[in-house]
């Protein structure tokens, strides 16, 4: 296979840190075909993230999300950018902090993941919707 992509639409998820690895290979079947390769995904979006972090232990998407809070807080005096809500301009920043975008290598068919790497949806609005994402994929 040379380059492939699809555009993923994630279902819609409370604000939070959410695993959606599996959720991502639902519609990635095509990585099976794949010895060696590389996969991009890009949410298209200004108010959540993807990120690579534990797999195992619910607690530690809890605590980032806290850690966030903390960091980044709502109504901040400072925001001018206010229009669309109290969770808007947080929602921006915490996406600059996690990013958008993550690269994970294939490998005999399946994510090359550690054992304990999960891949993070990181909603940061308290109705965002469903998100999408742009895969790409490239490999042989």
């Amino acid at each position: 296979m040379p380059w492939h992509q699809v555009e993923l639409r994630l279902r819609p998820r409370a604000r939070g840190i959410h695993l959606v690895t599996d959720e991502i290979l639902g519609h990635l079947p095509q990585l099976k075909e794949l010895r060696v390769g590389l996969l991009n995904l890009f949410i298209q979006h200004t108010s959540a993230s993807l990120s690579i972090n534990e797999n195992a232990d619910p607690d530690v998407r809890g605590d980032m999300e806290r850690w966030l809070d903390r960091a980044i807080p709502e109504k901040a005096p400072y925001y001018v950018h206010t229009a669309e809500g109290d969770d808007d301009m947080p929602a921006h920043l915490k996406t600059a902090v996690l990013g958008t975008a993550i690269t994970i290598p294939i490998r005999n068919g399946r994510l090359a993941l550690g054992t304990w790497q999960g891949v993070y949806l990181g909603e940061h609005r308290d109705a965002g919707g469903a998100r999408h994402i742009v895969a790409t994929i490239w490999g042989e």
